[in-house]
Parts: structure tokens; C-alpha cells; sequence
């Protein structure tokens, strides 16, 4: 895995820090383990294919599905990053 430079130089997590991870989970089939570490996981897998894929078949309600899927991701990196902060998490 590759080392979080904010992490090594400012002692604390990123809101990027466990994506690799998550990612490493879903790879091994482990879901739960997967969303536990970074949450946003789910909404931003289906926000890359759709972002793909659409630059080779054009997608019905490709604005609301990119607008709601970026909410919803910036939503879970950000509640999730402050629950790790706050060691709640």
C-alpha cells in the first residue's frame, strides 16, 4: 500500500486514508470490512463506471445520477473523516 504523506507528516489521517484498504477488502470479498473502512467505497465505484461509461454510451440522467452520486460521496468522506478525528469511529 502506498504511505499517506499526511499522515507521516502530520501524525493524523487524510480523508483519503483507507481507501486502499477498502478497495484491497472488496477485491478479497469482504463487504463489511469494506465499507467499514472507507464508506464512500459504494457510492464511488458506481461514479466511476458512470463517469466511464458514459464517454462511450451516452447515459439517461447522467447530471442527476453524477450530482447525487458526488453528494452522497463527499457526504460519507466527510462524515467519516470527523468520526475518525473524533475517534468515534
Amino acid at each position: 500500500m502506498l504511505p499517506c504523506f499526511s499522515k507521516q507528516l502530520f501524525g493524523i489521517d487524510c480523508p483519503g486514508c483507507g481507501l486502499q484498504r477498502s478497495v484491497a477488502f472488496l477485491i478479497r470479498g469482504d463487504f463489511v470490512e469494506a465499507f467499514k473502512m472507507y464508506p464512500a467505497i459504494y457510492t464511488l465505484i458506481p461514479l466511476a463506471l458512470i463517469l466511464i461509461t458514459n464517454r462511450f454510451i451516452t447515459i439517461k440522467y447522467y447530471n442527476n445520477l453524477v450530482i447525487a452520486l458526488s453528494i452522497s460521496s463527499v457526504l460519507l468522506i466527510l462524515t467519516n473523516y470527523i468520526l475518525k478525528l473524533l475517534h468515534l469511529h
